[in-house]
C-alpha cells in the first residue's frame, strides 16, 4: 500500500511507487538497508495498526512515512510470517524478526509514541529473490512446499 526509502539518518523519505529490493542487501536508496548477511534488510508494517497507532496518539491519522518503515501493506498479520518466506511482487523475502521502536517515534509522533508502537512495529525481512516491487503489488504467503 506505501513503499520509501530513508535516504539519510534524520532525513525525511522518500515516497516511491516502486523500488529495487536486491538479495542479500535490501532496498536501494535506502541509508539502513543491511549489510550482506543482516537481519534487517527490509522493513514492513501492517497499515491495519496505522488505525491502531493514531487512536492510542488521540490523532484522526498517522503518515506512514513517520514510522520509517519501508513497506506498508494490508490484508495480512504480519506476525503470521514468523519463520516463513513471502512474495510482494517479483521479489521473495524471508522474516527475520520484529521492527522495534526507536527514540525517534517520540519525536516523530510526540508524546507517547514510542509506548504506542510497541507491538506495532512491524517486521524485519531478508531480501531472499530480489527485484522491483510495485505499489499495488499482492503480498503472497508461501506454504511450506513453496519455501524450498
Amino acid at each position: 500500500m506505501w513503499i520509501g526509502a530513508r535516504p539519510a539518518r534524520d532525513e525525511p523519505m522518500i515516497v516511491v511507487e516502486s523500488a529495487q529490493l536486491v538479495a542479500g542487501r535490501g532496498l536501494v536508496g535506502d541509508r539502513f538497508k543491511g549489510r550482506p548477511g543482516s537481519a534487517r534488510q527490509v522493513t514492513l508494517i501492517q497499515h491495519e495498526h496505522l488505525a491502531v497507532l493514531a487512536a492510542c496518539l488521540h490523532r484522526d491519522s498517522i503518515d506512514p512515512m513517520l514510522l520509517r518503515r519501508n513497506i506498508s501493506v494490508g490484508g495480512i498479520n504480519l506476525l503470521a510470517l514468523k519463520g516463513k518466506r513471502f512474495r510482494v511482487g517479483e521479489t521473495l523475502l524471508e522474516y527475520s524478526g520484529l521492527a522495534h521502536p526507536c527514540s525517534k517515534m517520540e519525536t516523530l509522533l510526540g508524546a507517547g509514541g514510542y509506548n504506542a508502537m510497541r507491538g506495532h512495529g512491524g517486521i524485519t525481512a531478508r531480501v531472499i529473490d530480489g527485484g522491483v516491487i510495485h505499489r499495488g503489488d499482492a503480498v503472497v504467503y508461501l506454504s511450506q512446499d513453496e519455501h524450498r
